[in-house]
């Protein structure tokens, strides 16, 4: 290692080894740079006994500068993709401090982008499905992760325990089991190097899940309908599926007088009192069959009108019965003066 061979020649320059607890601050600590920028680097002693400093570095280095506390560490273009600068100063006393800068080089990937999608075709619900994500030319793959996204969310993230420093092509796996609800979302990948900001992610295109799946009524379940006279009813039996369903009824008798919608997904009775049964509508496409039922009933009659028909007829009945005693003569006429009325004679008009 390259900090050995430093350490040595220290040595063997001053006869001394170097301190254990070297007091030298850098300013940034650390550096982050895209392969071909430049940086720069701040180095300071502590100590109030420095005798000079310097910088070593596999790309360029400043030797050592006498009567100096500080020195700077200039690098026009990074050209390697693993560099260690360090940076040292030697104490009046001939100590000598040494301190390494971590430096991590990047490269975002050239492209991120989902494979062997025209091998996977349209999704059958419950299956599972394995799709691939391919990452080209990044480092340092060991900071580099992956998003997976379904519908705006992330379902899943990627990581890599990646050595090499240098870029690499990288592939992340993704295993969907598709529901009914995925149909039409869509799913993509997303590539990120950890130490960069949000805006440095790079997407894939999305890609449209087709799923296929048995019938779903929109109303699961087995229905009563009660109705009264005079009354339409309406039997719903609404289905979602992919492939369109299509639907079939089972009716408790010929019906005459019924409409059916245009994707037979409803029926319509339109004197609802001449139809009470059980019905059955089928839905049914090529992953599935489903049923339900309906039970058409007639609610209670109103017994209150009923009632008050018969007593207004027994009512009737019982006054034409007191008015016929009372003013109904022998002959069948009504006379006001049936009391005086005496057969075969006139009544008196008077005293006699």
């Amino acid at each position: 290692m390259m900090w050995l061979f430093l350490f040595s020649g220290l040595i063997a320059h001053t006869g001394k080894s170097v301190s254990a607890s070297c007091q030298l601050q850098m300013n940034p600590p650390s550096v982050v740079v895209r392969y071909g920028d430049s940086f720069s680097v701040n180095c300071s002693s502590l100590s109030n006994q420095t005798f000079g400093m310097g910088w070593e570095s596999t790309d360029s280095g400043t030797g050592l500068r006498k009567g100096v506390s500080s020195i700077t560490l200039d690098i026009d273009a990074v050209k390697k993709w693993m560099i260690e600068p360090q940076c040292y100063s030697t104490l009046s006393d001939d100590t000598q401090c040494l301190t390494n800068l971590p430096v991590t080089v990047y490269k975002t990937p050239d492209s991120v982008s989902l494979s062997q999608l025209s091998e996977m075709g349209p999704m059958v619900e419950g299956r599972m499905y394995r799709m691939q994500c391919d990452i080209a030319e990044v480092a340092p793959a060991k900071n580099l992760s992956v998003y997976w996204y379904k519908g705006n969310e992330i379902s899943f993230t990627d990581a890599f325990s990646e050595p090499s420093a240098s870029p690499v092509n990288k592939s992340s796996f993704y295993n969907v089991i598709p529901k009914s609800g995925d149909n039409g979302t869509q799913i993509w990948c997303e590539a990120k190097l950890n130490f960069l900001p949000q805006g440095s992610r790079k997407q894939s295109k999305p890609y449209e899940v087709i799923v296929l799946y048995p019938p779903i009524f929109d109303k699961p379940a087995n229905e009563t309908v009660v109705v009264s006279a005079g009354e339409k009813i309406l039997l719903n039996c609404a289905a979602k599926g992919n492939p369109l369903p299509k639907y079939s009824w089972h009716l408790p008798k010929p019906i005459q007088q019924m409409h059916k919608n245009r994707n037979d997904n409803q029926l319509i009775l339109t004197q609802s009192l001449q139809f009470p049964g059980n019905y059955t509508c089928t839905v049914s496409n090529t992953h599935g069959t489903k049923v339900k039922y309906f039970t058409v009933t007639e609610a209670p009659r109103n017994r209150t009108t009923f009632i008050a028909m018969v007593g207004g007829f027994v009512f009737l009945g019982v006054l034409g019965a007191i008015i016929g005693l009372f003013f109904l003569t022998p002959e069948g006429t009504f006379s006001l003066n049936k009391g005086s009325y005496l057969r075969g004679q006139a009544t008196s008009s008077g005293p006699v």
